[in-house]
C-alpha cells in the first residue's frame, strides 16, 4: 500500500464517520462511483421556497435564510459534479431567486455578499452583518460568479440574462483595472465567470485578456512561503488550481507538487486536516462547523491529490 492509498483510507474513514449527507453523496460521486441524482437530492435540502439556499451549506453561517454566498455554495457543487441540466429544479429555482431582487443592491448592481439575517444565527465575524461592512465588500464576491451562471443557463431573451450581461462587463471591467488584488475567494469568482463564459461560447469582452489577467492575479494570491501552508490561513494551489487543464497550472507546477508532498505529511491521525480558521467570537457552533469544514477539505484534498499526486488505489 503506497502512502497516498494509506492517506485516501483514512480520509474514506472520517468521511464515514463524521459527513453530512451532501459530503457523503459527493464524497461517493468522486471516489466510489456514485451517482449525481444522489448528490442533487442532498443538495435541495439547502433550498428554500424562493430558489436560494441557506442553513449553513456554507458551514461558516447557520442562517437558513436564503442568501448570495450560500447559493454560490450550491452553484460550486453544481459544477464540481459537472451538472448542467437547466431544466432541473435546482437550476431553475436558482435563477428565480436571482431575479427576484432579493438581496441585491442597487446602489451597487451587484448581490449582497452579507445579508443582514446572518446576525440572527450563529455565524463567523466576517459573515456579521453592517452597512459599512457591506460597502466594503463590495467587489464582486458572489456577483462575478453568479452573473457567470446566469449567462451560462437563463434565457437569453429574459431580463435577468441582460442584467447579468451588464453587470459582467462592469465587474470584468475593475477586475482588469484591479490585479493584483490579492484575495482568493474573489479571484476564484472571476474565474468561475470566466468558466461560464467558455462554456457558453460567448465573448462579451476580450477573453484573452481576462485570462492573462487572471492568470496574473492567481500567481499573486498563492503563498509562495510554503512554511505558512501548514499553520496560517493562505492561499494555497487547491484554493485555484483543480486539475491539469487549468490555465494556472503551467506556472505552478512546483507549488502544486509541494502541496502533494504537505498533504501527505500532515494529515491527523483521524484522517482529517486542521481547518485553518476561527470564527473569533463565542458560538458555540464553531465545533460543529469546524467538522463539516473537515470533510469538505478532505473533499477538496484526495481530488487534488488524485489529480496531482502519486496514489493509486483500487
Amino acid at each position: 500500500m503506497s502512502k497516498y492509498d494509506e492517506i485516501f483510507r483514512k480520509a474514506r474513514a472520517f468521511i464515514y464517520r463524521n459527513a453530512r449527507p451532501l459530503d457523503m453523496a459527493r464524497w461517493r460521486y468522486h471516489f466510489e462511483g456514485g451517482n449525481r441524482e444522489d448528490v442533487l437530492t442532498a443538495l435541495a435540502a439547502y433550498q428554500n421556497a424562493d430558489g436560494g439556499f441557506g442553513y449553513a451549506l456554507e458551514a461558516d453561517s447557520f442562517n437558513p435564510n436564503s442568501s448570495p454566498i450560500q447559493t454560490w455554495a450550491a452553484c460550486e457543487i453544481l459544477r464540481e459534479i459537472g451538472f448542467t441540466d437547466s431544466s432541473h429544479a435546482i437550476i431553475k429555482g436558482i435563477l428565480r431567486y436571482l431575479d427576484s431582487g432579493a438581496d441585491f443592491s442597487e446602489k451597487h448592481n451587484q448581490w449582497l455578499n452579507v445579508v443582514e439575517t446572518n446576525n440572527d444565527y450563529p455565524h463567523a465575524v466576517w459573515w456579521s452583518y453592517s452597512e459599512k461592512q457591506s460597502d466594503d465588500n463590495m467587489k464582486y464576491n458572489p456577483t462575478a460568479y453568479l452573473a457567470g451562471f446566469i449567462l451560462r443557463f437563463a434565457d437569453k431573451d429574459s431580463g435577468l440574462y441582460k442584467k447579468a450581461e451588464k453587470i459582467a462587463r462592469q465587474a470584468y471591467e475593475w477586475f482588469v483595472s484591479s490585479v493584483p488584488f490579492r484575495e482568493e475567494h474573489i479571484t476564484a469568482c472571476f474565474t468561475g465567470l470566466y468558466e461560464y463564459l467558455s462554456e457558453a461560447g460567448l465573448e462579451p469582452f476580450d477573453m484573452r485578456e481576462f485570462a492573462d489577467k487572471l492568470k496574473e492575479e492567481v500567481n499573486a494570491d498563492i503563498c509562495r512561503e510554503t512554511e505558512k501552508w501548514r499553520t496560517e490561513y493562505v492561499t494555497l494551489p487547491s484554493d485555484l488550481i483543480k486539475n491539469r487543464e487549468s490555465m494556472f497550472f503551467e506556472d505552478n507546477k512546483e507549488p502544486v507538487k509541494k502541496e502533494c508532498e504537505m498533504l501527505a505529511e500532515t494529515q491527523l491521525e483521524d484522517g482529517s486536516y486542521i481547518v485553518p480558521w476561527l470564527w473569533y467570537n463565542d458560538y458555540k457552533e464553531f465545533t460543529l462547523a469546524e467538522n463539516w469544514w473537515k470533510s469538505e477539505l478532505l473533499i477538496k484534498y484526495m481530488r487534488f491529490l488524485s489529480e496531482f499526486g502519486e496514489r493509486q488505489h483500487g
